[in-house]
């Protein structure tokens, strides 16, 4: 072959890899910058300045607005926009990083805290670290192996483990420079799902876990070497025990003596942290109890401080400047640690340092930064726990629909929230915050004879199955599912909304100095609308379910919209009905965009599930038995396995060769390195019998019914 068709052939070939979406894995590494990963203060601060369109980080400035300066792409052609490049992670879980651009390069993070560096012109890889989390860690995490994100400082990447490992990596070839163990105690389920933030000569992580029974904290470490610099305990713990810092004497004077110590109390910040450095505050948002019910967290009740709180810390010190409860006696699990947005507004005339949030409970509010001071408190969503918030105590006023301790209530929001994690945005020129919404109502019931379990969820309530009767006008207001809304946060008002659909969870959210709002759905749409009116100006179907929010940046002087795409997080159980990932599967990606891109190719259709096959055995326990076994598999097993179409396996279909090993895998852990745990230490041998037992029925039963609705037509 000649020489100049050889040429010719690779140069086409390589244009089909970009084009196409073949995965971009070179074994030729691309040179980044001489001093990759260079971000510092005034980088940062200057960011809108900044020639190449980085984004620099979570959410692109200090004040993670998710707000891009960019123009390029706009209202007047959005409908030009399709399809660049794309990177496939290798993986089939939740991703719901938003990466950080810097000097041509993304850095984001996958699944477990797997860190990638990739070119932003093609995908292509330049470096991947793998922290190699054991997979056993899995049965630790509420809400998926996920992850969201990473911060960047001065040549070096900050990202955690699930399993609590922070390390600091050379930005050039992905190398450890230090790493440090953040957990307390290993014995305990800590998970890390949240990004570090840098603030001030520091880096700060959180951790989750209170469904699983642990104490909340984040810490702080030098950049440079990853010596501890301080811990703040979000939660007092047992007052027979000395105080770790000043600030817990004062908590603890809001719960009972005799709280449920042992379960931890809960408090995690496992999302929410923005550093302001005019201020050098740092503000954390803290979570839900444990367990969730107060009657048996904090028998005597009370605030329980710092539960669903934002704090605002001195980075230096670790010292607490001030707080501000959003629910205080959390009793909902409805969770602060929403994202959180620091702005400037002019509010009755006079300009605010203010900090926005939108935490699950379903009230929209505005801080001044500097003292904390509540300056406004309104519903953006269906809310029935309470009727307002006293802007004079900034308490909200709790209705008695919201106490479920002695019957069943029907109760807005769930504990899914009003929002949940998916990043909001901020649009200066707008003056509006766009929010991944939704309206999900739950059925609360205070679970008997509740008893802490280490190692599996202790909430505490179950979700009951019992109709609760409601009028009509009552139905009609839930207005259940997800919706996108425009909040106008100076007015505390809605300015337009759109409704997605009756799913509730869908992706975050970009907006751009294009007059554009940016979101990705369940059923694989990414939306572009018109961020002041909320016209639909172009959609285009992904072949995923997204979650993550997406980003804007520009190289070459291109820009460019990139979003990580993979289904997962607290609904990874179950794949809704009509949703890509039900459709095309969850081949996790890296998907970019520009103007004049082509259609997005679209992965190949999963099969359709046929039949529940026929279980080997027939189940001919007592009903005792099989009462049993299906309350030990619904607090042991049931967070995971909803035996439905989803991201963890049916246990209904289970094949002849997992029949056989059913004990090994759920005691033994012969499945550890796929993520499922083995629990011997919680169950016996006896135990999982009956949870076999209660299997064999229910596969028994949904084999029985499909064969009958085969029969019929």
């Amino acid at each position: 072959m000649p020489n100049i068709l050889r040429i010719t052939l690779v140069l086409a070939a390589a244009i089909c890899l970009a084009k196409c979406g073949v995965e971009n894995r070179s074994n030729k590494p691309i040179a980044p910058t001489p001093q990759a990963g260079w971000v510092n203060l005034e980088r940062i601060k200057n960011i809108s300045s900044e020639p190449a369109g980085s984004w620099l980080t979570r959410g692109r400035d200090f004040g993670e607005t998710f707000y891009s300066p960019l123009d390029q792409i706009n209202d007047q052609n959005a409908d030009e926009i399709g399809f660049a490049w794309q990177y496939f992670t290798g993986t089939k879980r939740g991703l719901e990083a938003t990466p950080i651009f810097v000097d041509g390069v993304l850095y984001v993070t996958g699944n477990w805290g797997i860190v990638y560096a990739l070119d932003g012109r093609t995908g292509e890889e330049i470096w991947k670290f793998d922290p190699e989390v054991p997979g056993k860690w899995a049965r630790n995490a509420c809400c998926d192996v996920v992850s969201r994100g990473l911060a960047v400082w001065e040549g070096a990447i900050y990202a955690a483990s699930l399993d609590g490992r922070l390390f600091s990596l050379d930005a050039a070839s992905g190398a450890v420079n230090w790493s440090v163990d953040t957990f307390v105690d290993r014995s305990l389920p800590y998970t890390i799902t949240g990004a570090p933030r840098i603030a001030g000569t520091n880096v700060v992580i959180g951790n989750a876990g209170a469904e699983y029974g642990v104490r909340g904290y984040v810490t702080a470490y030098d950049l440079k070497t990853g010596e501890q610099s301080w811990r703040f305990y979000t939660v007092p713990g047992d007052p027979k025990k000395p105080f770790e810092h000043p600030e817990l004497e004062m908590a603890s004077n809001t719960w009972d003596p005799n709280s449920l110590w042992e379960v931890g109390g809960g408090g995690t910040a496992w999302d929410a942290m923005v550093y302001d450095p005019d201020l050098n505050l740092l503000y954390v948002g803290t979570g839900n109890g444990s367990p969730w019910v107060q009657a048996e967290r904090s028998p005597g009740g009370g605030d329980n401080l710092f539960l669903s709180s934002i704090l605002a810390i001195n980075p230096d010190s670790g010292r607490l400047v001030w707080h501000y409860q959003t629910t205080p006696g959390d009793n909902w699990d409805y969770t602060a640690t929403q994202p959180i947005i620091l702005t400037d507004l002019e509010i009755d005339g006079e300009n605010r340092k203010v900090l926005m949030q939108a935490p699950k409970n379903g009230f929209f509010y505005l801080l001044d930064r500097e003292s904390g001071e509540l300056l406004s408190a309104e519903k953006f969503a269906t809310v029935t726990w309470a009727s307002h918030v006293d802007l004079q105590t900034g308490k909200p006023v709790v209705l008695d629909q919201a106490n479920y301790n002695d019957e069943i209530k029907r109760i807005l929001p769930s504990p899914a929230g009003a929002y949940n994690w998916q990043p909001m945005a901020y649009n200066p020129n707008t003056g509006l915050v766009y929010i991944p919404a939704m309206n999900d109502p739950a059925t609360y019931e205070k679970r008997e004879n509740f008893e802490y379990v280490k190692g599996i969820n202790n909430q505490g309530v179950t979700f009951s199955e019992e109709i609760v009767q409601l009028e009509q006008g009552e139905l009609e207001r839930e207005e259940p599912g997800g919706f996108l809304l425009a909040w106008d946060p100076v007015k505390a008002a809605p300015a337009w909304k759109h409704k997605i659909g009756d799913f509730i969870f869908h992706g975050g959210v970009l907006t751009t100095a294009g007059n554009l709002v940016i979101q990705a759905r369940d059923d694989g749409l990414l939306m572009v609308y018109a961020a002041d009116t909320g016209a639909v100006l172009h959609e285009i179907q992904t072949g995923s379910s997204i979650l993550a929010a997406p980003l804007s940046y520009t190289v070459d002087g291109e820009q460019y919209i990139a979003v990580m795409a993979g289904y997962g997080g607290g609904p990874f159980a179950y794949y809704p009905v009509g949703s890509a990932v039900e459709k095309y599967g969850n081949e996790g990606r890296l998907i970019a965009f520009k103007l004049g891109g082509v259609s997005v190719p679209l992965p190949v259709e999963v099969p359709k599930l046929g039949p529940i096959p026929e279980p080997p055995i027939i189940s001919s326990a007592s009903g005792e038995t099989l009462e049993r076994g299906k309350a030990i598999f619904e607090k042991a097993c049931g967070e995971c396995h909803w035996n439905t179409n989803g991201g963890y396996p049916d246990l209904r279909r289970m094949t002849a060769s997992v029949h056989s090993i059913f004990n090994e895998i759920v005691l033994d852990g012969v499945y550890e390195p796929l993520g499922m745990a083995g629990f011997s230490d919680i169950l016996s041998l006896d135990q999982v019998d009956d949870i076999y037992q209660y299997l064999l029925k229910i596969s028994h039963e949904a084999y029985l019914e499909d064969h009958a609705q085969a029969s019929a037509g």
